[in-house]
């Protein structure tokens, strides 16, 4: 840091010290407060709490603070809330209250301030994205006219592995291809488009600059320059990362992806049996002025981590729990086999008789919470919540995670148990209508999503256990899976080798 700077950042960090404590009287007088760590000027808890920000790290907040506390991350106002009455007045009942989203300087670079449907403030914009995103992508007529397709994609994962000698001995990476997998789901959607191998240039390219968008996006290594202003000129090297990172993925959407769909849609306008992919759709929009070019990158661009990581870390989640539990997987193996019979494949159909598989996906989305923290949220404007005065622009986190794993709402809830959906959790379903379980959130800001990552769940990771045992590699009794948590994902730190040996069905 040069000279000018150091004495730029001193005359600032002293100002602001002499703001804040001003601010800070003056709102002791106005605001009833949640309770949380005592603060100090400028820095606020950043010093006790950190930067990692993570479910966990939350939840020990919580025991010690209460089910609602507020911490004060340099500028910025973090309430955490971590029961499931207070999740219900946040997502539900103060829904339209609640009901922004809060973006740091990173997300404001890659959603190019909120121009997308995930990190835009709630108003008339929100509510055009989302109308205009439902149709193409988020209804069961979409479910019906793809589900065939995912079930090819699935039967091409089973054929792929088995072709592999060393999946049967050694193991395999079973990530790697489960990843083409989920890329060629939502690009035939979006796109009326697949890769076919692993080998493909474009896809290696694509998903390299997926890749990097979400570790740039999901470290926590940024917090301090995002907290506290006078820290951000250390973040402009991060910054500038971020930015030609996301114009790399920006330039590869548009030039790969949708000039092909302009030049398809002026000389053939549907697919083979007459219904449009999805960008079709978002492209006419585009050409009625309802939205913008900016606009429809940005959608390309929250479907392709939205749609495509979480799912893809929850079958992961999902798979690496069946290997360390392998009663559950023989025991959902024999369902398979005894509902369906002998040569018969799940469908996506097939789905709602299988009662021991559906009780599998909501035990790994309960306690593998893809999104343990949500999306965050924001109040525009100055609100209540749970008897205490939050401060307008307030980001708003719900430990769902912590929701779904408190032993005082479940009944052992650090074990991999499916069971527990078919006794005494049976009524409880993954679409919210228990806010102790909310892993796609609830409400207006809740994930759309949920239409098509419950189905693909359910057929991949079915045709997986009716092809093969699942086992971990040699010289292992269980396959390691440490989490790694970001900003609001969490997913497994160690893509795990699984041995996957076929069966005869």
């Amino acid at each position: 840091m040069d000279l000018l700077l150091l004495e730029k950042t001193l005359l600032a960090l002293f100002s602001a010290v002499v703001v804040a404590i001003v601010i800070s009287k003056l709102r002791g007088k106005r605001f009833k407060l949640p309770p949380g760590p005592i603060p100090v000027p400028i820095l606020g808890n950043w010093l006790q709490v950190g930067d990692d920000l993570n479910h966990r790290n939350l939840t020990d907040y919580a025991k010690r603070f209460g089910e609602i506390f507020l911490l004060r991350m340099g500028q910025r106002n973090v309430v955490v809330v971590s029961s499931p009455d207070l999740a219900k007045e946040v997502l539900h009942t103060q829904g339209v209250e609640f009901g922004s989203r809060t973006r740091n300087v990173v997300f404001d670079i890659f959603t190019g301030k909120g121009q997308d449907m995930v990190f835009t403030v709630y108003g008339e914009h929100w509510r055009k994205m989302r109308r205009i995103m439902t149709v193409p992508f988020f209804t069961n007529k979409v479910v019906q006219h793809n589900r065939q397709g995912w079930e090819n994609e699935a039967a091409a994962v089973v054929e792929d592995v088995k072709k592999n000698p060393e999946a049967a001995t050694t193991g395999i990476v079973l990530r790697r291809r489960l990843q083409l997998m989920m890329y060629n789901n939502m690009f035939r959607i979006m796109f009326d488009r697949r890769f076919e191998s692993e080998q493909d240039p474009l896809f290696n390219k694509l998903k390299a600059l997926n890749g990097e968008r979400s570790r740039l996006a999901q470290s926590f290594d940024y917090n301090y320059g995002d907290f506290i202003p006078i820290l951000r000129p250390f973040l402009r090297g991060y910054l500038k990362v971020c930015q030609q990172v996301k114009e790399k993925r920006l330039k590869l959407f548009k030039d790969y992806f949708i000039e092909e769909r302009k030049t398809l849609m002026g000389t053939k306008q549907t697919t083979n049996d007459g219904l449009k992919c999805a960008m079709d759709h978002i492209l006419e929009a585009q050409q009625k002025g309802e939205i913008n070019e900016d606009n429809v990158l940005y959608i390309v661009e929250n479907i392709n981590v939205a749609a495509i990581e979480t799912t893809l870390w929850s079958i992961e989640w999902g798979i690496a729990e069946l290997v360390n539990h392998p009663h559950i997987q023989q025991k959902l193996r024999e369902e398979l086999d005894t509902v369906l019979g002998a040569g018969h494949q799940i469908t996506e159909p097939d789905i709602q008789k299988l009662p021991y598989l559906q009780a599998v996906v909501k035990e790994t989305l309960r306690l593998r919470m893809a999104i343990p923290l949500l999306v965050p949220h924001m109040n525009l404007h100055d609100a209540k919540l749970g008897g205490f005065d939050i401060p307008a622009e307030s980001k708003i986190l719900v430990n769902a995670w912590w929701l779904a794993n408190n032993p005082a709402h479940w009944k052992n809830p650090e074990e991999f148990r499916p069971e527990r959906f078919l006794e005494e959790e049976a009524k409880v379903e993954a679409n919210g209508n228990d806010f102790r379980f909310l892993p796609f959130g609830v409400g207006r800001r809740s994930c759309p999503g949920i239409i098509l990552a419950l189905p693909i769940l359910g057929i991949t990771i079915g045709r997986l256990v009716q092809n093969f045992e699942l086992l971990p590699p040699p010289g292992l009794s269980k396959l390691d899976t440490s989490e790694k948590a970001g900003q609001f994902s969490l997913h497994i730190a160690k893509h795990s080798t699984i041995v996957a040996k076929p069966r005869s069905v």
